[in-house]
């Protein structure tokens, strides 16, 4: 980043603090934030390096289709009564 562009980018994160609109982290986890400049000289924050470094859902519970596909040439079914054994 330029000089000129830090200099700006404070100046504009101070105010933003003494608006109120933003306050320092107190969190131990971080993540670095890229502003980037838009066509109408507005700012806005790069969410790359955030989306890099963010673990994907991982999904303990199978998705449906696999247990209907495991019961597709099924010939007996059980139903298991958990009305009864939930109220003994």
């Amino acid at each position: 980043m330029a000089p000129d562009e830090l200099k700006e980018l404070k100046i504009q994160l101070q105010e933003q603090l003494d608006k109120g609109f933003i306050r320092p982290s107190s969190s131990p986890w971080g993540c670095p934030a890229l502003f980037v400049e838009k066509k109408d000289r507005g700012g806005s924050v790069d969410y790359g390096p955030l989306n890099a470094i963010t673990i994907k859902n991982k999904y303990p519970i199978p998705h449906i289709d696999i247990p209907f596909d495991r019961l597709a040439g099924a010939k007996v079914f059980s139903k298991i009564d958990l009305r009864s054994g939930y109220y003994r």
